[in-house]
């Protein structure tokens, strides 16, 4: 049974959906989706968890301040802090998608005592990807579309044609293939079309300025390596596939994170988990209970 909630936090209000009791089990998603990206494993891991995904600040029913600041990383990740806290729980298991990934790898830098396990899923680790923009052309290339982001005149853009781009993007593949259904386009448009939203997801480019600008990376890449270590145990899952995010962000990354796995499927794409969420499920689930 989806349950859905509202917590006060971090002078905002979360949305979020909560399914099952137990150990906490939280869920990020990235751009342009909402908590509804995790509904397979929302239904699967509340079978013995207190399964939760909350809409991130700027997202569907959260709140969407205004201020493009307010959308910066130490906001981001001590609205996931508070929320676990406000649930009641000292210790959770982290699974993250995309911009989810962006926010759930310094929440793990930060806060490696409130983490039992952390899970990424096509999200590259800060220093990676910030080497791979800089090195890798190839990479520099796929992260064009975010100049797309940043600019002023994206949720026009976006918006255009009852949201066009986004559906082709995200859910094309999958309406044509069948793993995305009608009803999964209109709750996407209904989220979307939330007044304020578009905004919200897009403000965490502009906030981050995030690109494949050379120079935009050196001063993140010159800063104190220890600062960036991952200690939790980390499973990162990796549709091969992606074309915004390339594989290259994979190498290097033992040097970051002290226990980690990794499991890359060769035909997956960025949207991975809505294309083989039972095989998503099997790798979170033997990694969370190994």
């Amino acid at each position: 049974m989806f349950e859905h909630e509202y917590a006060d936090v971090n002078n905002i209000c979360l949305h979020y959906i909560t399914v099952g009791s137990g150990e906490l089990i939280m869920f990020l998603h990235g751009f342009p989706e909402f908590w509804y990206e995790w509904k397979n494993q929302l239904a699967e891991f509340g079978k013995d968890y207190q399964a939760v995904a909350p809409d991130m600040r700027g997202y569907n029913l959260s709140s969407k301040p205004a201020e493009v600041e307010q959308y910066e990383m130490k906001y981001l990740v001590e609205d996931i802090r508070a929320l676990a806290k406000q649930l009641g729980h000292k210790k959770f298991v982290l699974v993250a998608h995309d911009w989810g990934g962006g926010v759930a790898w310094p929440f793990a830098m930060r806060h490696p005592d409130y983490l039992k396990k952390l899970i990424i899923i096509n999200a590259p680790h800060p220093l990676t990807f910030m080497r791979e923009l800089r090195d890798n052309p190839a990479q520099r290339k796929a992260s064009q579309y975010i100049l797309v982001q940043r600019a002023p005149e994206a949720e026009e853009l976006l918006a255009h044609n009852n949201y066009a781009v986004l559906v082709d993007s995200l859910l094309g593949n999958g309406l044509r293939q069948g793993y995305f259904t009608e009803e999964d386009r209109k709750a996407y448009i209904e989220a979307w079309s939330q007044p304020g939203a578009l905004t919200g997801g897009l403000n965490y480019y502009r906030a981050a300025h995030l690109g494949p600008f050379i120079g935009e990376s050196d001063e993140l890449l010159s800063a104190e390596p220890s600062m960036f270590m991952v200690k939790v145990p980390t499973l990162v899952i990796w549709g091969e596939k992606d074309r915004y995010l390339l594989s290259g962000n994979l190498e290097g990354l033992e040097d970051y994170v002290s226990d980690l796995t990794v499991k890359r499927i060769p035909d997956g794409s960025h949207w991975v988990i809505h294309e083989k969420p039972d095989l998503i499920n099997t790798y979170i689930r033997g990694f969370i209970e190994d």
